[in-house]
């Protein structure tokens, strides 16, 4: 595993604004999981799209196998044998899953007259035989789980005789029995002499999968060493350049005597959300867990009006009808959904542009587009928040996740919302970002805005919640005080059928 497949040397990238790389060297051996780490903004993704030929370097040299290497597009470094696995998947949910794996290279029959399915599923099969993935390839895509979408892509990238293949936050959507099927697919492409770029922010992961660590910060090579070297302290501290505590609540954070703001009695929304009731208080950190298809999202979305439900809501004491999210923001409920890009963001709009999106009418009543109140409150939270951007004008998109979910957060307090909904508030953000949210939402709980937390990780619903809520099969099993909640008690509660 000594032997050397890609080895990048210098590599240096600018955008308008942003040094993105600077002077970066990574090199990749054979059969090796190599783990590529930091904040987001550290320049991970700029280095790999630079590999597979999304943009070019501005200078460096990328040698691949023994040789120099210059790919102009994705197509010409698939071709060699180079691929990535994007966090977003590029596949098409109306076709099957033979048809996703050779799109472009169908087999065909009479002189190519005619397209094989027959013999192109064959071709599935053997492929997917192959890498032990038990998966039916006349199944249509869209039918399948996120986890099955994300193998049948890589199945799609080692199909074009792989050398090298980039792995981006591949396990954010994924269940455990997920992960674990994806790190054995992982680990036989690297018994077989591919060599892995790992992407994650979750470091426990990392010292499970990986060989080395490289770690990124603020586009510069901190360093290179062997995971078996490195604890996940070290790790952090390479990533963010100082300390990250990340120890449990003990207690709950909010007065005995605090008001009830939010009061939900039998609510009910499809076959996901079954007489859910549950208050929260000024000032309150309230946890949302449960396994993946629980229905706390669900939950979330019935009660800002998104989705059609039915049952009682009261806001501060007082009975209110919410059938649509404009309901909900004008009683003073925001709600930061777990797709950010999809329904928190217009990401080829600019940050000022997204942050007054929910307050223009308050703060600019005139026909006048970008006065001094908006300009203003934009400058305000982008300082408060430590949000990363060039200017306000700077398009949305080519902010990093945590700057973006930082956006989102932006707009929500430039409205002044005290009531909060945080779904899945970390996901798909760095160790160093994450610290930063959970400093904000305990001040803004401090604050006395109460907020809704929904997150799969454990240790985060232990470290922010002050009550715990658990959900399975779209009812409440159990709520929990912070002083008595365990991650044992909490899987008791998420696998407890009522």
């Amino acid at each position: 595993m000594n032997n050397t497949v890609l080895s990048m040397k210098a590599i240096d990238k600018r955008f308008s604004g942003v040094h993105a790389l600077k002077k970066v060297d990574f090199t990749l051996r054979e059969g090796e999981i190599h783990a590529l780490v930091g904040e987001n903004g550290a320049g991970k993704s700029t280095l790999m799209k630079a590999l597979t030929g999304i943009f070019p370097k501005d200078s460096g040299e990328i040698h691949y196998r023994g040789k120099l290497f210059n790919p102009h597009s994705p197509k010409q470094a698939l071709n060699a044998g180079i691929a990535i696995v994007h966090q977003e998947l590029n596949m098409m949910d109306h076709l099957t899953v033979a048809q996703n794996l050779f799109i472009g290279r169908e087999s065909t029959k009479f002189k190519g007259l005619m397209l094989d399915q027959k013999k192109q599923n064959q071709r599935a099969r053997d492929l997917l035989k192959r890498l032990n993935m038990d998966i039916d390839v006349e199944l249509k895509l869209g039918n399948l789980t996120v986890g099955k979408q994300q193998m049948i892509e890589i199945a799609k990238a080692v199909s074009y005789n792989l050398k090298v293949l980039v792995l981006d936050e591949p396990t954010a959507a994924l269940t455990d029995t997920e992960i674990e099927e994806l790190f054995t697919i992982m680990r036989d492409l690297a018994s077989k002499g591919v060599g892995m770029i790992y992407i994650s922010h979750r470091l426990d992961e990392i010292g499970e999968i990986s060989d080395r660590v490289t770690v990124l910060r603020d586009g510069e090579l901190v360093g290179t060493k062997e995971t078996r070297e490195l604890t996940k302290d070290e790790m952090i501290n390479m990533m963010v350049g100082r300390v990250i505590y990340e120890h449990p609540k003990s207690k709950s954070n909010v007065a005995p005597d605090a008001p009830v703001v939010l009061k939900i009695e039998n609510l009910n929304a499809g076959d996901m959300v079954k007489g859910v009731s549950f208050d929260l208080h000024k000032g309150e950190i309230l946890g949302f867990a449960g396994l993946m298809g629980a229905g706390r999202t669900e939950t979330a979305r019935a009660l800002y009006g998104a989705d059609k439900a039915t049952g009682t809501i009261e806001v501060n004491g007082k009975r209110v009808s919410i059938t649509n999210p404009m309901d909900a923001v004008r009683l003073g409920i925001g709600y930061l959904s777990e797709d950010r890009k999809r329904y928190g963001l217009a990401t080829k709009l600019s940050v000022i542009d997204n942050a007054v999106m929910a307050s223009h009418e308050e703060l600019s009543p005139s026909f006048l587009i970008k006065n001094k109140a908006l300009v203003s409150s934009t400058k305000e939270y982008v300082e408060k928040l430590s949000i990363k951007t060039p200017s306000i004008d700077q398009f949305v998109l080519n902010l990093s996740g945590g700057n973006q979910q930082k956006v989102v957060i932006a707009k929500w307090l430039i409205k002044n919302s005290s009531i909060l909904i945080f779904d899945e508030p970390t996901r798909g953000i760095d160790v160093g970002a994450k610290s930063e949210i959970y400093s904000l939402m305990n001040e803004l709980a401090k604050e006395g805005k109460s907020i809704i937390m929904i997150s799969s990780e454990l240790t985060e619903v232990l470290r922010m919640s002050d009550r715990v809520v658990v959900m399975n099969e779209g009812r409440i099993t159990g709520i929990l005080d912070i002083k008595d909640a365990t991650q044992e008690k909490i899987m008791g509660l998420a696998t407890l059928h009522k």
